[in-house]
């Protein structure tokens, strides 16, 4: 679980009933929803959201560095509540699925120290990309037809 909502009554964030249910759509674990997506599920919570509030409260909140947003090449940016424990991405080519994964070992292993160019590296963003289960299904049942 991603304890969004505990983090940010942690910071002080002044809680306001909008703020609230973009908060309570993107706090969970796998959550990578479009703003779009955000919208809807927060629309549904609360009919009178505007767009404009949610995609500011989106800005908001990746800016103090409580949720990411990791980009797909070619599709809508997602946003990840889960922005305080170290993980990498697993992205569906297909349907655009993005899940946590957590591998073992230290990525920056993989960079040697030539390749660093002198730079001080500070992060590290993997991103995995394959095929889901539910699309490489469908992959199959096209295939065979």
């Amino acid at each position: 679980m991603s304890n969004l909502l505990e983090r940010l009554r942690r910071r002080g964030w002044r809680m306001t009933a909008q703020r609230r249910v973009v908060a309570e759509v993107l706090d969970g674990e796998h959550i990578h929803l479009t703003a779009d997506e955000v919208l809807s599920r927060a629309t549904a919570r609360l009919p009178e959201i505007s767009r404009a509030t949610v995609y500011n409260t989106l800005g908001e909140l990746v800016s103090l560095g409580e949720v990411l947003e990791v980009s797909s090449v070619g599709r809508a940016k997602r946003y990840d509540p889960n922005a305080h424990r170290a993980h990498q991405h697993l992205v569906c080519a297909g349907c655009g699925t993005v899940r946590d994964v957590h591998p073992e070992g230290d990525p920056l292993d993989g960079l040697p120290e030539a390749e660093r160019y002198g730079f001080t590296v500070t992060a590290v963003e993997v991103t995995y990309r394959g095929v889901c289960p539910a699309c490489g299904s469908a992959e199959e049942v096209a295939g065979n037809g």
